[in-house]
C-alpha cells in the first residue's frame, strides 16, 4: 500500500516565496512520481484555490492521474466534465521540489489564500492542503463542530472488515 499524506505542520515562507515541504510529504511525492529516481527532485501538482479559494491542494503525479482518469470518463463537452477540467486541470500546475526540499509559492498563489509569512501543511491522505494558519484553524473548528453534532461521526468507517 502506498504512503499517504498525514499530519499537520506550520512552515515559514521566505521573501522569495520558498517554503519547505514536510519531509514525510516529500517521501509520498517521491513514491507518487513515476519519473522520480534517487537523487532526483519529484514533481507534484498544485490545484489552486480549493475549498472555495481558501487553500491550495497538492497531489502526487499518480494521485492526479487517478483524478484525470475519472474526468476523462465523463461525457465530452458535458457541464460536469467542463467544471472538473476547469477546477482540477486548468486551475492547476506542475511544481518541482528543489534540492533543499522546498517549493515556490508565487506572489499570486500566496495572495489567493492570504499567506504572508507562514503556511500550514495539512495531510489529507491522497492529497495535502496548504492554508494560511488562521484560515486553517477556522476550517478545523468548522470540521470539529460538524463531528460534535453527529450521533456517531465514525459510523461510516465501521465495516464488516473492520469489525472482524
Amino acid at each position: 500500500m502506498a504512503r499517504r499524506f498525514r499530519g499537520k505542520s506550520v512552515h515559514k515562507v521566505d521573501a522569495k516565496g520558498r517554503v519547505s515541504i514536510p519531509a514525510s510529504f516529500r517521501r509520498v511525492l517521491e513514491e507518487g512520481d513515476p519519473d522520480w529516481r534517487t537523487d532526483d527532485n519529484p514533481q507534484m501538482i498544485i490545484v489552486f484555490g480549493s475549498k472555495g479559494g481558501k487553500c491550495h491542494e497538492g497531489y502526487s503525479i499518480r494521485a492526479m492521474d487517478k483524478v484525470d482518469d475519472i474526468i476523462s470518463d465523463l461525457p465530452l463537452f458535458s457541464d460536469e466534465r467542463e467544471f472538473y477540467q476547469a477546477i482540477l486541470e486548468t486551475d492547476s500546475d506542475y511544481a518541482t521540489i528543489d534540492d533543499n526540499g522546498r517549493m515556490i509559492l508565487s506572489p499570486d498563489m500566496r495572495a489567493m489564500i492570504g499567506v504572508k509569512k507562514e503556511v500550514v501543511f495539512a495531510g489529507k491522505g491522497d492529497t495535502f492542503q496548504m492554508w494560511e494558519p488562521a484560515a486553517y484553524d477556522a476550517e478545523l473548528g468548522r470540521i470539529r463542530e460538524w463531528g460534535a453534532a453527529q450521533k456517531n461521526p465514525f459510523a461510516m468507517l465501521q465495516s464488516p472488515k473492520a469489525e472482524g
